[in-house]
């Protein structure tokens, strides 16, 4: 009788990684998001990735590799083309006759394994790495061989390029393809592919006076990639207004567009933004990945508090919850995170963005047009004749919109909605100055959060920070007694936070709930500086409070969190209530 194979789960308590309840936990949260065990335990932060494939390795009986301590021969990438290594991360070790030893980080794809071996011609012995160590040695030694982006513009003769051919060329949507041999379009794709393997969040095409800068936003930092020479700007540049569908003889006006393109086998979308300026038209590319959006509440960076409150929150059967916050803190992750563990068969979902940046089954999402007149006033309105049970309005922009949803949380519905204001109890504020009136903000909110993204420190080169700046822990609210016995972390910078020692991002969140105190000082139109002393009566935690304490639990840095929080301590709106 052939003997059962143990569960991954199973593997790793008795290893002790994980006890019984973790994997528990681990199991629900995986058939609630539909994720593997591993992939749920992993985004839990109950074990590393490590752990999970050493575990899968046992499991399958395969050999884990320690990129780090057993990397490939360099000469061995050569074995097998270098489009197919990036698109389907998998690292030639070495062949032996009509073997080839490769390292793969997904054992259960049997058909990209089939795929690889049909193009490879040659039977594989298939080896375990996590993913994120192949995608790092993929980053730094490939591209140093293969395809590098400053060889590429250096290969790039101005006399040898036919601009008409190439920019007539077909899209090609494809990240696996090399697009031709055009070195325009071989440019443009390298860009774009470099830029989704570093988890970047936008790139930034910015023409000067000499040249064109290239810039990725990662983990929300700009990082300057390249030059590209200034005699291929309009080529380049219109190779991406093709791509995203605009206009390419229009070059006064603003455009936008997006792009669709596929990298390891998932959809990737990009929203496209050209704008006029002094040097020519600068692009700028948001990557729009959709697992960002379905990360989960629990992956959010949530205190234990915050979370409970978080929840009882968006269960509510009516009323207004607002989430502020400038451009790019994670306010419509966050929002669409709430609606994703609202979503079931008994209630409908209503939403009115701008624009529609993920796709939601089971929730109806309409998109902002206002060159037909449809405005997010003229959706509200409809949706309340759609009988939904929960509501999300992209912004709360000025008045109109502020009533109507107003209108819509005070006749039973859950409103969810974004607002930009620095902190929460101003918000109050920017809805009467908005000329909604006082008594109706007083009625209809029931919440108002305000949040910050702060990278944290990377899981590969944490260490001890063993001379912390004492200056910048006393300016984040640390005492001398609490500066005793505490030990704070850093990162060192290695291949997978590309030296940075940073990797990832989490939030800094600031809960105000609304009662009675507060409920009359919107009514008496109060000042901001009094309703915050009344929300941190109440038991608010600042931005600045919040990012304490993941200073202390090792999660990022002092440095990080006056980063994003520097206005909470400028001000002093909390220092003299503490």
């Amino acid at each position: 009788m052939a003997r059962k194979r143990k569960k991954l789960g199973e593997i790793l308590v008795s290893w002790g990684i994980i006890d019984e309840a973790a994997l528990q936990q681990g199991l629900e949260y995986g058939m609630q998001h539909g994720k593997r065990i591993g992939e749920a335990l992993v985004e839990l932060e109950l074990c590393t990735q490590d752990d999970v494939m050493k575990a899968l390795a046992t499991q399958l009986g395969l050999e884990y590799i320690d990129l780090e301590r057993n990397p490939p021969p360099k000469d061995a990438l050569t074995l097998m083309p270098p489009e197919l290594i990036r698109k389907h991360l998998v690292l030639p070790m070495g062949e032996d006759g009509n073997r080839l030893k490769v390292i793969i980080t997904d054992p259960l794809d049997l058909d990209t394994f089939d795929l690889i071996k049909f193009r490879i011609g040659k039977e594989l012995v298939p080896h375990l790495a996590p993913e994120a160590r192949v995608r790092a040695y993929i980053d730094e030694f490939l591209t140093k061989m293969t395809d590098d982006l400053s060889q590429t513009m250096a290969s790039i003769d101005r006399a040898s390029i036919d601009l008409e051919d190439e920019l007539d060329a077909k899209p090609d949507l494809d990240a696996g393809g090399d697009g031709g041999d055009a070195p325009i379009i071989r440019l443009v794709n390298h860009i774009i592919g470099e830029a989704v393997r570093a988890r970047a969040s936008d790139i930034h095409i910015e023409p000067m006076g000499n040249r064109v800068r290239v810039r990725y936003r990662i983990d929300g930092v700009c990082h300057i990639r390249d030059d590209v020479p200034k005699n291929i700007q309009n080529a380049v540049i219109t190779r991406y207004k093709i791509l995203s569908g605009m206009d390419i003889a229009e070059k006064r006006i603003p455009q936008d567009g997006r792009i669709k393109m596929k990298f390891g086998g998932k959809q990737v979308d990009f929203r496209v933004s050209a704008c006029p300026a002094y040097h020519g038209e600068s692009i700028v590319l948001r990557i729009l990945r959709p697992e960002s959006a379905s990360v989960g509440i629990a992956a959010l960076g949530f205190e234990e508090d915050n979370y409970e409150t978080f929840q009882r929150i968006i269960r509510r059967p009516n009323g207004i919850f607002l989430v502020t916050g400038p451009t790019g803190s994670g306010k419509t992750t966050t929002l669409y995170s709430a609606l994703q563990e609202l979503n079931r068969p008994d209630k409908k979902i209503i939403t009115a963005e701008d624009p529609v940046e993920y796709n939601f089954t089971g929730m109806n999402q309409c998109q902002v047009r206002e060159d037909i007149g449809l405005s997010f006033a003229r959706i509200l309105r409809a949706m309340l004749r759609q009988a939904p049970n929960i509501i999300l309005v992209g912004e709360i922009r000025d008045r109109e919109v502020g009533d109507v949803a107003i209108q819509a949380a005070l006749t039973g519905h859950l409103v969810f909605s974004t607002l930009h204001t620095n902190d929460a109890p101003s918000a109050i504020t920017r809805l009467i100055d908005m000329g909604i009136k006082p008594f109706l903000v007083a009625s209809s909110v029931q919440a108002i959060m305000a949040q910050r993204l702060l990278r944290v420190i990377c899981k590969e080169c944490k260490e001890e920070d063993r001379a912390p700046d004492k200056f910048k822990l006393k300016l984040l609210g640390f005492t001398d007694e609490e500066l005793t016995g505490v030990t704070f972390y850093r990162g060192r910078g290695c291949a997978r936070c590309g030296g940075s020692g940073y990797h990832g991002r989490l939030g800094v969140f600031e809960m105000l709930q609304m009662n009675n105190e507060i409920r009359e000082l919107a009514f008496n139109r109060a000042p901001t500086s009094q309703v915050r002393k009344a929300a941190y009566a109440s038991g608010m935690r600042s931005l600045r409070e919040d990012g304490k304490l993941k200073v202390l639990r090792g999660v990022t840095t002092a440095e990080e969190v006056l980063r994003v929080a520097q206005a909470d301590i400028v001000t002093g709106a909390d220092l003299e209530d503490n």
